[in-house]
């Protein structure tokens, strides 16, 4: 049938165009290897199993397994209205192989993971798009297919340390600012980044003439209300002329701009680099709400949304939905393990006055919040806002001369281990995390043990759960034992956590947020939210997204 106009649809390519269209007779074709015989999705000019070069199309049973659904309650999206489902599901043939879909013809309430499926498709325009819903005469639900590279086998794949030289003894955070954090400030948003830098550049006891370097995260370009133009235009604005400069999406998490920073520093192309990050999605969203800003119209959709957006998977909500729900399917974890982050959160906020959100929270708010996307509820969710966080990476001999007490860096961890494609990674935790986190161990002789402060992304709580994991503060699956009433992340707990609030609470900084929490309570300035004599934190960004994780120590 052809569906309702609108819909989000995939710009056809010559690579993909027989995906997109094998459904005119009925049969779901995917890319497969010549050489090995394993199927490729999505299509590429080369097998990542082996290598091989000689690629064809095979029909195949239009049979999988259900690895992953969300009922969306949240989102809406042209000819698709809430409440759907999204789901991921693994081929028979190679289960390697998933499709990001929506789940048709059955109640929601009645689907199982490891449910038989079937291809059934819609046809939209020139696009026939495949769906899926439980097969006919299926028997129970199977096991979950298994990952390329399960949990305990990440640190092998860890490489070793290329040299035994590390740039992380070389460098130090001399400086921090930020400028209000705030909803709808209607505030122009390189505004808020200068006022950021000036206050890290002036806490650094630095001027603006000492800058040589300047990093940012995702750079210039068309991001909406989540940049304010990227080095261009802070550059424009403040005159630095930077002897080194680097922004861009690609990097090691939204925090990763400190890491590129770092290295330039060691490697003598700067020695005092302004790292910045900007949001001001509550004020961009109210401008487009009154029209001011005038939305994207119906279009094509390229690159890697084209396997996603179609379907309304169009958040890392969707996502992390799953992951969520099959981290509840293993290990048992519930709604309320979850809660135990979002209440942590709000009570190290209630300390804050920085924060977005300050007021109480119980569990049964928590709980009775609206659903944003199965099992996500509105305070899984962190807290779109506007404002400016900025950090100063100096070179550590320079930072001996500065007035404030430099915190040193011990290492970090950025290796990418697991598929970067979201619906193709790992389906037995959050994808890029464990990579990054068992990467950090490896580069110093700290421990777990040893950190005493934890900054973890918490764009969502699955993200912060699975940091918890990750860097062995409990191992994989232990995490509803070890959040259980959230004694073990409060302050006064053996590890305490976002301590200004986090994402969660104090607003979606992404990441920088943390890094500058980390560097308050390492320096002890956090007032009545100081954790008792910290001396090593670690501070995580990102997830599902290639992330990074830096481990922090006082110069003691």
């Amino acid at each position: 049938m052809t569906g309702p106009s609108g819909r989000p649809l995939p710009q056809l390519t010559g690579t993909n165009e027989f995906f997109w269209t094998s459904g005119a007779d009925g049969r779901l074709r995917l890319q497969e290897c010549g050489s090995c015989s394993a199927l490729v999705h999505p299509p590429q000019p080369v097998c990542r199993h082996c290598r091989g070069t000689t690629m064809g199309v095979r029909a195949v049973s239009g049979f999988a397994t259900l690895a992953g659904f969300t009922v969306n309650h949240r989102f809406a999206v042209p000819g698709l209205d809430p409440p759907y489902v999204v789901g991921q599901v693994a081929i028979e043939e190679d289960p390697r192989v998933r499709l990001t879909t929506n789940v048709v013809g059955c109640d929601p309430a009645e689907l199982e993971l490891g449910m038989r499926m079937e291809v059934v498709f819609e046809e939209v325009e020139d696009v026939w798009l495949p769906l899926f819903r439980p097969a006919a005469g299926r028997d129970g639900p199977a096991p979950l297919p298994r990952d390329e590279i399960e949990p305990a086998g990440i640190g092998r794949m860890v490489r070793p340390m290329p040299t035994p030289r590390k740039f992380e003894d070389e460098v130090a955070i001399t400086g921090i600012g930020s400028s209000e954090i705030g909803r709808r400030l209607m505030v122009p948003p390189l505004a808020l980044t200068v006022k950021a830098c000036e206050e890290a550049v002036a806490d650094a006891g630095l001027t603006l003439d000492d800058i040589d370097g300047l990093a940012t995260y995702p750079g210039g370009g068309s991001y909406g209300g989540f940049a304010e133009g990227g080095v261009t235009a802070l550059e424009s604005a403040l005159g630095i002329r930077p002897t080194w400069h680097n922004g861009g999406p690609e990097t090691f998490g939204p925090g990763g701009s400190l890491i590129a920073a770092m290295l330039a520093v060691a490697g003598g192309l700067a020695r005092h680099v302004l790292c910045f990050r900007t949001l001001w999605e509550a004020t961009h969203n109210e401008l487009m709400r009154r029209g001011t800003i005038a939305g994207s119209g119906p279009r094509r959709v390229d690159g890697s949304s084209a396997w996603t957006a179609p379907f309304g998977a169009t958040s890392a909500a969707h996502t992390l939905a799953q992951v969520a729900q099959r981290h509840f399917h293993r290990y048992g974890t519930t709604r309320e393990t979850l809660g135990w982050i979002a209440l942590n959160q709000r009570a190290n906020a209630a300390l804050n006055p920085a924060a977005v959100y300050r007021s109480p929270m119980t569990m049964d708010d928590y709980l009775q919040a609206r659903t944003i996307t199965t099992p996500l509820g509105l305070y899984d969710c962190d807290v779109p806002c506007d404002g400016a966080v900025a950090v100063i990476v100096s070179a550590k001999d320079a930072a001996r001369d500065l007035p404030q007490r430099p915190v040193l860096v011990e290492a970090v961890g950025t290796q990418i281990i697991e598929r970067v494609d979201w619906d193709q990674s790992t389906l037995t935790h959050e994808p890029q995390v464990l990579g990054q986190a068992a990467h950090l161990w490896t580069r110093t002789s700290l421990r777990p043990d040893d950190v005493d402060v934890a900054l973890l992304y918490d764009g969502f709580t699955i993200n912060c759960l699975s940091w918890i994991e990750a860097l062995g503060f409990c191992g994989i699956g232990e995490a509803k034992d070890f959040l259980d009433h959230g004694k073990n992340i409060a302050r006064d707990g053996l590890l305490p956590l976002n301590t200004h609030g986090g994402q969660l609470s104090h607003g979606r900084t992404h990441g920088m947020g943390l890094l500058h929490e980390a560097v308050v309570q390492l320096r002890g300035e956090g007032g009545p939210r100081q954790v008792a004599d910290p001396r090593v934190a670690v501070v995580s960004s990102g997830g599902l997204t290639p992330s990074g994780v830096i481990l922090l120590r006082t110069d003691t």
